[in-house]
């Protein structure tokens, strides 16, 4: 498996889990994260989730050559599966970010209720440099927390960023040293098993609540677009360039 799932002391840690390829996820690892989300969720003694990535990496986003299958941004999809998963997910979800977290890797994190960080860490949504648009509700959550240009900075040019400046913008709590960082995480969503959890979940649905459908709206408005370009000439030959160890060339692409 390349997602792992651990429960203990009512905490259900989700890691992402393939670190030879940076922990990109594949079609299969979105199944297995929703799988351990309903296993958290229907379990009582889970009180949290933690989410992060083994060998020192948060995730490099999704795998090439899944993400190469047009039938990726589909309805039933795997991936729009884990978007509508974690998106309605009722407990606290806390997330340890360490190493790199790219595309999905960081547009998953506006999902979770809160995210640490380590001062090592490094964000990026590349998505127009893959000839794509941005997902997970992205271009409707991001311009709500950082500022509409801000948003576009990072969504339009695609340029990493560090873990400081994603505090600033309000996508991570706090940024830590990396060493500690997991370990802080774990301590903060272990919090919530001293709380009570039904003023926790009412207390999360109410925050969630003023966004009424639109995120879910967001997400689908978002695939109809990602679908067509990710079938279109300017994917192809940006995965391809990536694939092929070479820069890109879109001077043939309309």
């Amino acid at each position: 498996m390349s997602i792992t799932y651990q429960s203990d002391q009512g905490i259900a840690r989700l890691t992402f889990d393939r670190p030879a390829k940076k922990n990109a996820i594949t079609a299969e690892m979105y199944e297995q994260f929703v799988a351990g989300l309903k296993q958290a969720s229907a379990d009582p003694a889970v009180r949290a989730v933690l989410v992060t990535g083994a060998g020192g990496t948060f995730t490099a986003g999704n795998d090439l050559k899944d993400f190469s299958n047009p039938k990726f941004a589909q309805p039933d999809s795997p991936v729009l599966s884990f978007m509508q998963g974690l998106a309605t997910f009722e407990k606290p979800a806390v997330a340890a970010v360490q190493g790199m977290a790219v595309g999905i890797g960081v547009t998953m994190l506006l999902h979770c209720d809160l995210v640490y960080a380590a001062d090592d860490a490094t964000f990026s949504m590349p998505f127009t440099n893959l000839g794509l648009v941005p997902e997970f509700a992205s271009t409707l959550l991001l311009p709500q927390i950082a500022g509409r240009v801000r948003a576009a900075e990072k969504l339009l040019l695609g340029r990493p960023f560090p873990a400081h400046e994603a505090v600033v913008m309000g996508l991570a709590n706090a940024v830590l040293p990396s060493a500690g960082v997991l370990a802080h995480a774990e301590q903060v969503a272990r919090a919530f098993t001293r709380l009570p959890p039904g003023a926790v979940r009412d207390t999360k649905k109410l925050l969630r609540d003023g966004l009424g459908s639109a995120v879910k709206d967001a997400i689908f408005r978002e695939a109809s677009y990602f679908g067509p370009r990710l079938a279109g000439a300017e994917a192809r030959e940006a995965i391809a360039a990536i694939l092929e160890k070479r820069a890109p060339d879109f001077s043939k692409v309309q």
